[in-house]
């Protein structure tokens, strides 16, 4: 099981702690459950003092977000959205084809010429259908 993404924010029926969860093969419903059980203890004691909220459990889904740099090259030939913090050549948002990382260079294949864009200067980044 991995840990893809943690989500903390405030929403308009309180606080919602998100906890993303992948593994080959996909996720379960059941598999929500045991890690929702599992970390809501742990979390109950270790973070007592943070007040109320609610805490939810549930796969990436098809446009899993990409976090770690491995994601690049686990998910090569898959098509991404990537949103980088500071435009690159006058752009900031990029669709195309993942073509891997090397040197912390993320490569994405757009119209048959391949970009790279330095993981360091992205801000979200996800797959898409």
């Amino acid at each position: 099981m991995e840990l893809v993404q943690v989500e903390y924010q405030r929403e308009a029926g309180g606080r919602v702690l998100r906890l993303f969860i992948d593994r080959p093969g996909g996720v379960t419903l059941g598999d929500c459950a045991q890690i929702s059980r599992q970390a809501g203890d742990v979390l109950e004691v270790c973070l007592e003092n943070m007040g109320p909220y609610s805490l939810e459990v549930s796969s990436p889904g098809t446009n899993r977000p990409l976090v770690k740099q491995v994601d690049y090259e686990r998910f090569k030939g898959r098509r991404a959205k990537i949103k980088t913090i500071q435009a690159l050549d006058g752009q900031k948002n990029f669709k195309g084809v993942l073509a891997g990382i090397s040197e912390g260079l993320v490569k994405l294949a757009i119209e048959g010429n391949t970009i790279t864009i330095p993981f360091m200067e992205i801000a979200k980044a996800h797959l898409i259908e």
